[in-house]
Formats: structure tokens, sequence, C-alpha cells
């Protein structure tokens, strides 16, 4: 699977889950925290990849660069 990167736009721990701006999009890619394989912060800069659920696209296998 390809690699995206983007910046973290916000991640709330206590509800487990925030948004990633991609890089190539400028859109917001949904992340839940059972996607996270590092624990992020607001801003950071991150790799992961694209998945689709019945929900819609959300970001996984995310991790810090």
């Amino acid at each position: 699977m390809n690699m995206e990167t983007g910046t973290i736009k916000f991640f709330n721990e206590k509800k487990g889950y925030g948004f990633i701006v991609d890089d190539k999009s400028q859109k917001d890619v949904f992340v839940h925290h059972t996607g996270l394989v590092d624990r992020v912060a607001n801003d950071e800069r991150v790799s992961f990849e694209i998945a689709e659920d019945k929900k819609g696209v959300k970001a996984i296998n995310v991790q810090r660069e």
C-alpha cells in the first residue's frame, strides 16, 4: 500500500479520534485511536494509509515521521 503524508490537525486523546490534513488533497482524513502505531500530537507530521469502511475514509497505520 502507498503511504500518504500529512499533519495532525487535532487529536483528542480522551475521545480517541481526530483528523489529519492530507498533504496531497489538503482534505481532512478521520483517524481513530485504533489506527495509530505511535502516539500523536497536534501539528505533528505523520505518514499513514487510507482505508475505507462502511462509515467512509479513515487513516490507518498512522506513525510519526
